[in-house]
């Protein structure tokens, strides 16, 4: 030993990458193990592809109605080979720069499937044997597969088989009306497929505050997308060159044809076969129990992203990760876990932090509630994005931002704004002090912040919020 820590990183992915950056800056030795490519599924198959797929499929969407800005497109079409090709030009961008970034931290990447034993050594491929100071599973996550008569059949698929398809479908059904099944159906419907999503919960992105699920379900319908709630996919089975698709929906059958049914119903921790209680890891369920630091039963083994299954979400991830190596390296934790911005990059998009208000009523919490709508907002009219919303939740005794609801035009970047002020305990009069640059999106969470106190400059009084 050198005197340094000595940190050993199961998996490479947005929190095991981050966590390895973080170490090697506080002066720990630091060594990532990663089977397959740096940047885990959101790098690779998850988050980047996705959203790159997504830029293309919104400027196909709106050169679709571009004659009333004055721009006249004779024709479009989408070129599969290309799009994939570029959306593979990015991950590989990025997967060389984390690579690039171990490089420079002095970080040691060792390739291959690795075990943790009871004694917290570290075996990679039954080959090489690591023995650290510390130990940080950031395993991730993978498909949840629903084994319903027919769910191996060639054209089921998931979400990673998504990212890859060669060609277009003419129809597709979505089994899942969650972020992943939702940002899909906008994906392949921009790009000219038929798209039906079947979600079991009574509504689409049941996590998400109900106001702002129902103005994208209206969304949604006026672009064709059909969705069945309260649904439940029974079957599928080959029908000539297509599937047929059995579906029960408020107790009624009816069978969808399609060429490829995704299945979108959700991940779970990536835990299996990896022998964690052998070691003496406690588990709820598939995920990795862990405490407040994200340490696990096992002293100086720690647990982050997905696999502890607390928040799918690669920024909680690398957040965790943060924290895990702050506190394996003696040094004060000062991040607020717990509030974590969700968002779903459709198109309008979402943003949403802190809690819904479904949350604050079902709790018996007495909250206060500001809105300003898009169609109020200069910037959003000039990107015709005016069906959005800005809604915020305060405390009704001190005014402090509990929530923050988002649903327009950059969505998914200004819902940062709401994730601070809960964070700094910022009060709706702080929001309305701070002066918001004209004409921006940004506006409209200014005008919602006026609402909650006193009404919305740019929007008419209302009689009842």
């Amino acid at each position: 030993m050198n005197g340094k820590k000595k940190m050993i990183i199961i998996g490479g992915g947005p929190g095991g990458y981050v966590a390895a950056i973080r170490a090697a800056q506080l002066g720990a030795e630091v060594h990532v193990i990663e089977e397959n490519r740096v940047g885990g599924t959101c790098l690779n198959v998850g988050c980047i592809p996705t959203k790159a797929l997504l830029h293309t499929a919104k400027i196909f969407h709106h050169l679709k109605d571009e004659e009333k800005n004055g721009l006249i497109i004779d024709s479009s079409s989408v070129d599969m080979d290309a799009l994939m090709a570029r959306k593979q030009q990015v991950v590989n961008r990025l997967v060389g720069g984390v690579e690039g970034l171990f490089k420079a931290n002095s970080i040691t990447l060792h390739k291959g499937h690795a075990v943790i034993k009871a004694d917290k050594s570290v075996i990679i491929d039954n080959k090489e044997t690591l023995k650290g100071d510390a130990v940080v599973l950031a395993l991730g996550s993978r498909p949840v597969v629903i084994p319903f008569a027919g769910h191996n059949l060639p054209g089921v698929i998931d979400s990673t088989e998504a990212l890859d398809l060669k060609e277009l479908p003419s129809a597709m059904v979505i089994m899942g009306g969650g972020v992943i099944g939702i940002e899909f159906a906008y994906l392949f419907n921009a790009l000219g497929v038929k798209v039906t999503i079947v979600e079991l919960q009574p509504r689409i992105l049941p996590t998400i505050d109900e106001e702002i699920t129902k103005i994208l379900q209206k969304e949604f319908t006026a672009m064709g997308i059909e969705i069945k709630t309260n649904a439940k996919l029974l079957s599928a089975q080959q029908e000539n060159h297509a599937l047929a698709v059995l579906v029960e929906e408020n107790g009624q059958t009816s069978t969808l044809s399609c060429d490829k049914l995704l299945v979108a119903v959700g991940r779970t921790p990536n835990t299996a076969g990896m022998q964690l209680e052998q070691s003496g890891i406690s588990m709820n369920r598939a995920a990795i129990a862990v405490d407040s630091n994200y340490m696990t039963s096992v002293r100086d083994v720690y647990a982050i992203g997905d696999c502890n299954g607390k928040i799918m979400l690669a920024h909680a991830a690398s957040a965790q990760g943060i924290d895990a190596v702050e506190h394996i390296m003696g040094h004060k934790v000062t991040r607020s876990g717990d509030i974590v911005p969700s968002c779903v990059y459709t198109f309008p998009e979402i943003g949403a932090v802190g809690q819904t208000e479904e949350q604050l009523r079902e709790a018996g919490t007495t909250y206060q509630v500001g809105r300003f709508p898009m169609a109020g907002n200069g910037k959003a009219l000039i990107e015709g994005t005016e069906s959005g919303l800005v809604k915020i939740l305060t405390g009704a005794r001190y005014g402090e931002v509990l929530g923050m609801h988002i649903i327009g035009s950059n969505a998914t970047d200004l819902i940062a704004e709401g994730t601070l002020a809960i964070s700094a305990e910022l009060t709706a009069a702080d929001l309305v002090a701070a002066i918001h640059p004209h004409p921006t999106i940004s506006e409209a969470v200014m005008e919602a912040a006026h609402d909650v106190l006193d009404g919305a400059i740019h929007w008419p009084p209302s009689r009842k919020k």
